[in-house]
């Protein structure tokens, strides 16, 4: 396992993440690119526990994906199957695991504010924070013709993953509205939203 993982996640990080997968009891499966999610934890009907995470993310996202996901196994454990999936007791959990890992050995200098600052109050996702969201996208060797919403000028017309089309509107605090061009609804996207751009 220790040789996969140094495939995926930065080395400093390799011998503390395998105790972790080993004291937790799961099972960790790498799986092929799935747009809705960046990684997710199950209980199997057989008791077992799964973690699932994308090959394609980078390292620094990988990681911080893996130990998300323990920390739901973790907290559901300790706290009862009946908290809020990323409630109180989850954040907890999971600031108390990442600790040890927003460290300059682990990551690069340019996120370790931004980490501090997230971990804070984790979100439920990473991408919804913004500027931390932008700045693991750095670090990205694929998706090298996508662009952020945020970059788009006014009524840019672009295509998301599923290949649909949207007009780009005005802003609304912090996403931005824009309008499906086959129906006519407004959908609210997130201003670091990867897109592709069709026309300005």
């Amino acid at each position: 396992m220790d040789k996969i993982l140094q495939n995926y996640i930065p080395e400093r990080a390799v011998g503390p993440c395998l105790q972790l997968i080993k004291n937790s009891g799961v099972n960790l499966k790498i799986v092929n690119k799935r747009v809705t999610r960046h990684g997710d934890y199950r209980r199997l009907p057989n008791g077992m526990h799964q973690i699932t995470v994308n090959a394609t993310l980078n390292k620094y996202r990988f990681l911080i994906t893996l130990v998300h996901e323990i920390a739901h196994l973790i907290a559901f454990e300790e706290f009862g199957r009946r908290i809020k999936p990323h409630g109180l007791e989850w954040k907890k959990t999971f600031q108390h695991l990442m600790l040890p890992f927003i460290r300059p050995e682990v990551f690069p200098s340019t996120l370790l504010p931004l980490l501090a600052r997230h971990f804070k109050n984790p979100k439920a996702s990473s991408d919804t924070d913004a500027l931390l969201s932008m700045t693991l996208k750095q670090f990205d060797t694929q998706n090298a013709h996508q662009t952020f919403v945020f970059e788009l000028p006014l009524g840019s017309i672009f295509r998301i993953y599923n290949g649909k089309l949207f007009k780009k509107g005005n802003r609304r605090v912090k996403r931005y509205e824009c309008i499906e061009v086959a129906s006519g609804k407004v959908y609210l996207f997130q201003p670091n939203a990867e897109v592709e751009l069709i026309s300005n």
